[in-house]
């Protein structure tokens, strides 16, 4: 589709307006030539095509000119749209007329290898890759679909304070501020506790957008500022909180296929694997997993006290690490959802389990092929007295928390949510090998530029 309020048009659109004359606008993602012929191709933020430039067509100075492109100057293109089945795009470009808007100089990012730290260091360079750029491009629809799936079943968007007074998961990871005259304010670990209250409110909401955890963390599924989506939903127990999960995830999966296929085998996807996140995903309990784990000689290395490692089944009521979740999904070609962890483990604010007390009413979702936990949620503890047992128990100061608990004296209901990684996501869907490609500007222990 042709936008009226523009004066160019863009790559992507080019397919439906083969053989009339275009303006393009964009930069020189690479220039070649060949006798008469310049090959230029373009990169405009919606694709790339080759635009051919024969001499024959257009002035001595103006091919001279074509010749002097460098990677990354900055062009305007008129030209005739053909078609080409052996190029990406289907199609490609016949110049008529080229303006030079500015020549780029030594750039810096060339095809030869680079080393991680100086493409990190370049990252505002490096988006311009086209690895990158089909990264980013997936990752845009992934937000978007997340926004319709919710928006389209009854959510409203109600978004939590990034500015928070007090910790929702946990004291140790908190990024701390002076806040005026009022004392100590945190960036927020998660936009949860909030989105409760607004839940009792508005029913089903959802909070999205950047998290924050001073965790000193260097893994490949690790950032200290992260996106994260947050489904709170009153009179939603476990199981509706399951299934909301995997409705959600079957719906971006397959939205990013439909809208984003090129990009995906552009990246070298297995598309296949994307095409099975079919509902229903598989479900165990965490008891049922552990006892997986033993069954299958997955074992647990034990630091003992002389410093030696020792290899020992695992045992109930430890948490499950990376080396535990791939070996689980190693037999799924779709998400597991694990439930009902042991409540030590746990958050303060989940619920225990009436049937069990020594579990919790918590599922976490994780994704196949060593991508892991892409979700964590649970029922919510709505019993006052046992909330606030939980908050002292926890050493949280219990004058912060007093509005949180207000939500459990007046017209406390059985409510549940989950929290979506949205890089986690990215980062599985795409194939990426590490999570700072997934993000436009990572920020991470060793790293806050640029």
């Amino acid at each position: 589709m042709t936008s009226s309020y523009k004066s160019y048009q863009t790559v992507e659109t080019l397919p439906s307006v083969i053989g009339q004359s275009v303006v393009l606008n964009g930069w020189v993602y690479d220039s070649t030539g060949k006798g008469k012929l310049q090959f230029i191709k373009l990169r405009d933020g919606s694709g790339t095509v080759q635009c051919v430039l024969f001499k024959g067509n257009v002035s001595e100075e103006l091919f001279a000119e074509a010749k002097t492109l460098t990677q990354e100057s900055a062009v305007r293109i008129t030209g005739t749209v053909r078609a080409e089945e052996r190029a990406p795009s289907g199609v490609e470009v016949d110049v008529t007329d080229l303006k030079i808007l500015s020549l780029s100089k030594d750039y810096p990012i060339t095809p030869k290898e680079h080393g991680i730290e100086f493409l990190m260091s370049n990252r505002h360079l490096w988006l311009r890759s086209s690895r990158q750029h089909a990264i980013m491009r997936v990752r845009a629809v992934i937000v978007k679909a997340i926004r319709d799936f919710f928006d389209g079943n009854g959510f409203v968007l109600a978004d939590s304070p990034i500015l928070t007074p007090a910790a929702c998961e946990g004291t140790s990871t908190l990024f701390e501020t002076e806040y005026f005259d009022l004392g100590k304010a945190y960036l927020s670990q998660s936009g949860q506790l909030y989105a409760e209250a607004s839940a009792m409110a508005l029913g089903k909401v959802y909070t999205f957008g950047p998290t924050f955890r001073a965790e000193k963390s260097k893994t490949r599924r690790h950032l200290t500022e992260f996106w994260m989506v947050e489904p709170e939903m009153a009179f939603f127990d476990l199981n509706d909180d399951m299934d909301l999960a995997e409705d959600m995830v079957e719906y971006i999966v397959q939205t990013v296929l439909k809208h984003r296929r090129k990009e995906l085998e552009s990246l070298g996807r297995d598309i296949s694997k994307l095409e099975a996140v079919r509902r229903p995903f598989h479900r165990m309990s965490y008891t049922e997993a552990v006892e997986w784990l033993n069954k299958n000689n997955v074992k647990l290395n034990r630091k003992q006290p002389d410093g030696t490692e020792i290899q020992i089944d695992f045992p109930w009521g430890e948490d499950f690490g990376s080396p535990q979740e791939e070996a689980i999904m190693q037999q799924f070609d779709k998400p597991c959802i694990i439930h009902r962890y042991p409540s030590e483990v746990k958050a303060f604010y989940m619920k225990r389990d009436p049937e069990n007390p020594k579990v919790a009413l918590a599922m976490d979702m994780l994704a196949p092929e060593g991508a892991g936990e892409i979700i964590g949620g649970s029922q919510r503890e709505d019993d006052y007295e046992a909330l606030k047992e939980r908050i002292l128990s926890h050493d949280l100061p219990l004058e912060s928390f007093e509005w949180f608990l207000d939500l459990r004296r007046y017209g406390s209901v059985p409510h549940s949510g989950f929290g979506l990684g949205l890089e986690r996501t990215v980062k599985w869907i795409t194939g990426a090998e590490h999570i700072r490609e997934v993000i436009p500007y990572p920020r991470m222990i060793t790293r806050i530029e640029p």
